[in-house]
């Protein structure tokens, strides 16, 4: 009998190969046998969040620096994952080094802490989930992690994957959140093509790289909603009028995928509905953050900052996140944590010294770069990519007990940002992927200001959070967002209506959280009367909702921030030649910008 030969064994094996590829083809990804579901783009609503701390240096005494020496405490270890984020610098400053340092703020308040760079999201979860495990027979284990610092607008998600297993211990077992170590102000950020900045709705049908449900796809998000954009939840199909998600690993990773030009055949959806045609995408966009960023300017460029926490000044703060019942047994070692904390959130802000040392710390703790590289970048810059096209990169700041206390409402007259960005943000998640997150755990159940209360009781000096102000003469020069609102007046009047109560809440929520944004109230009616009376009528109703802002929150609407331009009739949506039309024509359109 014949035998074939090698290149004969070969072919047949390649047809075998082809043959069932095909046959795969044909029953699981053709949709002809085995029907797939497909979820439909969604427009996303404004994402309202109020305005968070503002960072300014006020005089405080100097510190001493830490040495650099290991103290000799004999405190049990304190174990603490972080990612690589600026914003914890003060957290640095405090501890002196991975492991606390002589005459370190740690160390005077006998903390024995130690800091470990995690990246992995999933990892930081197991290990919160192992040490808990590991608690409850052991007191003293030295397995797992008590805390880990993240993304606060990122926190519904985390904690939808971590407290459903941890609350298997027991209730008390769950994670929460005490404080915040600082905030990201532009480090993190969507970055496209400049005609996405100049024309947002250039943006449909982008392909952009992201780690899902986390605080910077959370950005793509918002400037979505705030656009009038659809987001596609699915990330196996594409839809041309919607933005579109890869799923990264991490945020390095989405930076990547651009750099290594990135790319996917998938199946085209318009309005939920497969087409039957497949189309070639590539990663055009990124969500990231330093040193994605960096990486992105440097090995490849041609992307931009087209938004960022620079503009959504309140969404992202880093939040410190621990095991409740440890934190309950050791609740002194907790305070003494924020309390130090808090501290060198302060050195930080105030002394060039004292961030130049926390840049060196986070060199040693993320085992990356120099201290000088992580100073620049917390500062942020604007520097020319391997393109020679210019681009913000970086940008952090830290907090101290001030803005904790301004973040979480605790002051005369302020609001709990931080409770609004989180349950905003966990709605959003749960509206776009309600299989994977149906739900996430209540605000009130997972922070804890108790420890915070505790400090800022006993703390007789406090350093104030900054203020972010405008100058009542400047104009947008860039615009951001655009949006038209449905505010109710009464008929032929300025005076709000009750049912407005309920926008005007969430037109506030929103502006809020794009706190160094200048915002334009723009007035404008149907075409019922003339012109000129038309015309006054949107200034005062324009001037009725900046009045109700300033009302409401005079520090969130300082002077300057807030201008009205009339419009009267001229500008129509629609045709005025019905009630409906009328109705639509009767708004106030809201552009953000700097």
């Amino acid at each position: 009998m014949n035998r074939l030969t090698v290149p004969g064994r070969i072919l047949v094996t390649v047809l075998i190969l082809a043959g069932l590829w095909g046959l795969k083809w044909l029953v699981v990804d053709s949709g002809y046998v085995l029907k797939k579901s497909v979820s439909e783009s969604q427009s996303v609503a404004r994402i309202d969040l109020p305005d968070a701390p503002k960072n300014a240096a006020t005089a405080v005494p100097q510190a001493d620096m830490p040495s650099d020496k290991e103290a000799a405490l004999t405190t049990p270890e304190i174990r603490w994952q972080c990612w690589a984020w600026n914003a914890q610098m003060g957290l640095f400053f405090a501890n002196g080094g991975p492991k606390t340092t002589e005459g370190s703020l740690m160390a005077k308040n006998n903390v024995n802490l130690n800091l470990i760079r995690q990246d992995d999201v999933p990892q930081m979860q197991a290990s919160l989930i192992k040490f808990a495990s590991e608690y409850k027979s052991n007191p003293k284990t030295t397995e797992g992690v008590q805390f880990v610092t993240i993304m606060g607008d990122g926190a519904p998600a985390f904690l939808a994957g971590v407290n459903p297993e941890l609350e298997k211990l027991g209730p008390e077992y769950k994670a929460q959140i005490v404080y915040t170590c600082g905030k990201s102000l532009g480090e993190d950020k969507l970055m496209g093509p400049a005609a996405w900045r100049d024309n947002p709705q250039s943006a449909k049908g982008g392909l952009c790289a992201a780690y899902l449900r986390d605080g910077d796809w959370n950005i793509v998000v918002k400037w979505c909603g705030d656009n009038g954009i659809k987001v596609n939840p699915d990330e196996k199909t594409y839809d041309p009028d919607a933005m579109n998600f890869v799923a990264a690993d991490s945020y390095i990773d989405a930076a990547q995928k651009y750099i290594s030009d990135y790319a996917e055949d998938r199946p085209v959806v318009v309005n939920g509905k497969a087409t039957g045609e497949t189309k070639h995408v590539a990663v055009n966009s990124v969500a990231t953050w330093t040193p994605g960023d960096v990486m992105i300017a440097e090995k490849k460029g041609g992307l931009i900052s087209v938004v960022s926490t620079k503009e959504y000044r309140s969404q992202m703060p880093c939040v410190v996140i621990g095991i409740k019942k440890w934190m309950e047994d050791n609740r002194p070692v907790v305070e003494n944590i924020i309390d130090a904390i808090a501290k060198g959130g302060d050195q930080v802000k105030s002394y060039s010294a004292a961030l130049n040392k926390a840049g060196e710390i986070s060199a040693k703790i993320y085992k990356e770069e120099t201290g000088p590289y992580w100073v620049k970048y917390y500062n942020g810059v604007s520097q020319a990519d391997k393109q020679g096209q210019v681009v913000e990169l970086g940008g952090s700041r830290v907090h101290n007990l001030g803005d904790n206390i301004e973040l979480f409402g605790m002051g005369q007259g302020s609001t709990n940002v931080y409770k609004i960005v989180y349950t905003l943000f966990g709605d959003v998640a749960k509206q776009l992927y309600p299989k994977l997150m149906p739900s996430y755990p209540p605000a009130d159940d997972v922070i804890d200001l108790s420890y915070l209360k505790a400090v800022a009781g006993r703390t007789t000096t406090k350093a104030d959070a900054d203020k972010v102000t405008f100058n009542d003469d400047d104009a947008i020069r860039q615009k951001v967002a655009e949006k038209a609102w449905n505010i109710e007046f009464q008929s032929g009047s300025n005076k709000l209506t009750p049912a407005s109560q309920k926008t005007l809440q969430s037109l506030f929520n929103d502006l809020v959280v794009a706190s160094n944004l200048r915002v334009e109230l723009h007035g404008h009616t149907d075409n019922v009367g003339d012109a000129a009376t038309n015309r006054t009528l949107s200034e005062a109703r324009a001037f009725a909702v900046k009045q109700w802002l300033e009302q409401k929150s005079p520090t969130n609407f300082p002077d300057g921030r807030l201008s009205v331009i009339a419009h009267g009739s001229d500008n129509p949506l629609v045709p005025n030649s019905t009630p409906t039309g009328r109705a639509k024509n009767r708004r106030v359109t809201v552009v953000m910008g700097k």
